[in-house]
């Protein structure tokens, strides 16, 4: 049987953590770790409360959480065979997660998305600029890099071995897109399989802010051209 990691960036999101990770099928997974990145709320102690492993990373980036969990399962003396990335503001379907790693464990792909575009949308989950900038983005790894995705989405499955092979590098908002087009440069087999999204709890710190949408959308589009 596969043995399946799950990493969940959190960053003050005390009123999701909980549930996220009730909401995780247990018999599917080896070990739920959440990394705690610069939280100011009860983040931390709800998750631990939940069975999950918690690490501290107290330098705010998504993509510097994501590492940080990364370098606790290579350090493990159980490596799993997949990863499960997922948010920690309940937009997910944590259910959801058996399609996502089926397509892996059949053997049929190395990388799978979650895609929210091919998928149901909660009215009001994403907001235009998200759309437009997820629409924008798959559009130039398309043209640059010949892959078709339809979606940026943070919910998204990946064998270890080839995650470890990709040698991730963004500590912020790039990090989604530097593994899908790292991915397809390197030849791997990506998939993408709908996903049910849904309005987060909470204030979302990106898409919620003009300052946080701006950069967020900047730093996405440098990296597509950063690897080109």
């Amino acid at each position: 049987m596969n043995r399946v990691s799950i990493i969940i960036p959190a960053f003050n999101e005390e009123n999701g953590i909980g549930e996220v990770i009730r909401e995780i099928p247990r018999e599917l997974v080896t070990e739920i770790v959440v990394v705690n990145n610069a939280s100011t709320d009860d983040t931390e102690k709800i998750a631990k409360a939940e069975g999950a492993t918690v690490l501290r990373e107290p330098t705010p980036g998504y993509g510097r959480a994501c590492l940080k969990g990364i370098n606790h399962l290579k350090q493990s003396d159980l490596r799993p065979h997949i990863v499960v990335f997922l948010d920690a503001d309940h937009s997910d379907y944590p259910e959801e997660m058996r399609e996502l790693i089926r397509p892996i464990e059949e053997g049929n792909a190395d990388l799978v998305i979650g895609s929210r575009a091919l998928g149901k949308k909660e009215h009001g989950s994403m907001t235009p600029q998200q759309v437009f900038g997820n629409w924008l983005a798959t559009r130039l790894l398309r043209i640059l890099y010949g892959v078709r995705f339809t979606d940026l989405g943070p919910f998204r499955a990946i064998r270890f071995d080839k995650l470890v092979e990709l040698d991730m590098q963004d500590k912020t908002y790039g990090w989604t897109v530097e593994m899908q087009l790292k991915a397809a440069k390197m030849g791997f087999r990506c998939m993408e399989v709908p996903v049910r999204y849904r309005r987060r709890i909470g204030f979302s710190k990106i898409s919620g802010t003009v300052k946080g949408t701006v950069m967020a959308g900047y730093k996405i589009i440098t990296t597509i051209f950063k690897y080109w």
